[in-house]
């Protein structure tokens, strides 16, 4: 999805010319580079099936990453050492090893990194972000970040399979109940259409038969190649959460959540609800006092979106929606410049945000770092989940304290011969 919309931006800026294209669908592959050539009127745009071709170009700058999650972290470790600035889509990476992999590796190089957490550059977000850092709802004591529950199908290719399964004895409605050893299971599986490289697809993730119903956009709802609403969200509204405490480099000490799973092997398992508490300390943020965070999702209580509760008030924002403890602040876009004591980054476009910073040299308003840190709770609210019981996180070291099947889960096997770069 992010792929064609970002590079139709950036194609809309004069001064990027976009010369390549890389995908392992061919006609996904062609499409983008029909898409380029016919904005520039020529047959220049440069198409490749293999990344590391592209990534060997000494006359590329910049790339923009928008792959399914488990291919993040070696794409991009892969151009920072190539010394490309990175234009990459959240959540940063499958796992937290992996995030902190391509943190290394863009300080390292000294690369521009852009996360695709574009609210940022939206100004009802920024706003409400910025009554909270200003202190006009007083101390936070309570913040609360509504993510989507469920499974969504984005290319509805759900309807085809139910209606082949429809064939079947046992009626079969959600995608969660179908598990290998069925016949439904085998009624799903296919080989993989001509045009797509699934063994390359697949990549460092454990090798699993083909199913339209979880490849394409809906690699989401399955944990070997990505990790559900929570992940897909976290760097949203989450990030959100931590922009307006000031906690773009700090993270929570206590996490524990309770989730809803399909079977671990059905064809779609990620989580369909979850509620996950987390305990930001004080001593550890330099916050004036603690701050606890509630992220759910299919829990109708917390709406869609960041709401910060403070002692003196309270703000909610969402996509197209905001609303506030004091109805002053509600119609205007931004914030009266006497109450903006403590003003945030701005930025009109994200993508337009990231290309200046390529020619300044100067941070993002969406850095790696925050990024990592933006999408830390969902990470470990996911593995309390797994695990069932309580995590204590040590922010500074970036480890699960006094639990080692826990903190396993911070990394996952590569299937070979795939590494980091």
């Amino acid at each position: 999805m992010m792929g064609p919309a970002n590079t139709k931006a950036f194609l809309e800026q004069a001064d990027c010319q976009v010369v390549a294209a890389c995908d392992i669908h061919k006609d996904h592959l062609q499409a983008a580079a029909d898409t380029v050539n016919k904005k520039y009127g020529n047959t220049d745009c440069k198409a490749y099936h293999d990344y590391r071709e592209l990534m060997a170009r000494d006359d590329i700058d910049a790339v923009m990453i928008a792959v399914p999650d488990h291919w993040h972290a070696i794409l991009a470790t892969t151009a920072a050492e190539r010394k490309k600035d990175i234009y990459g889509e959240k959540p940063l990476a499958r796992t937290i090893a992996e995030q902190q992999a391509i943190v290394r590796a863009v300080e390292k190089n000294n690369i521009i990194w852009q996360t695709g957490s574009w609210q940022r550059s939206v100004p009802n977000f920024h706003k409400a972000a910025e009554i909270v850092r200003n202190g006009l709802i007083g101390q936070v004591v309570h913040v609360e970040v509504g993510l989507p529950g469920g499974h969504h199908d984005f290319p509805n290719t759900t309807p085809p399979l139910l209606a082949k399964l429809a064939a079947l004895p046992e009626k079969i409605t959600d995608l969660s109940l179908v598990v290998p050893g069925t016949p439904a299971w085998d009624l799903a599986v296919s080989d993989p259409p001509a045009e797509l490289d699934y063994e390359t697809w697949i990549g460092p993730s454990k090798m699993e038969p083909y199913i339209e119903t979880r490849v394409y956009q809906n690699w989401r709802w399955n944990y070997n190649t990505g990790a559900g609403q929570l992940l897909d969200w976290i760097g949203h509204h989450g990030d959100i959460a931590h922009w307006g405490l000031g906690f773009d480099l700090t993270g929570p000490s206590e996490i524990e959540g309770h989730g809803e799973f399909p079977a671990p092997n059905a064809l779609w398992n990620t989580a369909t609800a979850y509620r996950i508490e987390c305990k930001y300390r004080k001593e550890v943020t330099g916050y004036g006092s603690d701050v606890s965070l509630t992220i759910a999702g299919g829990h109708p209580s917390i709406a869609m979106g960041t709401k910060w509760i403070g002692t003196d008030g309270w703000v909610w924002v969402d996509r197209g929606a905001f609303d506030a403890s004091n109805q002053d602040w509600i119609k205007p876009d931004s914030l009266p410049e006497q109450l903006r004591k403590v003003k945030l980054y701005e930025s009109a476009e994200h993508r337009r945000n990231f290309l200046d910073s390529v020619k300044s040299r100067k941070p993002t308003i969406a850095p790696v770092q925050t990024a990592h840190h933006s999408t830390i709770p969902g990470h470990l609210g996911l593995i309390s989940m797994l695990v069932g019981r309580k995590l204590e996180w040590d922010v500074a070291n970036q480890k699960i304290l006094n639990d080692p099947e826990a903190n396993a889960l911070l990394s996952r096997p590569y299937r070979a011969p795939y590494k980091l770069a």
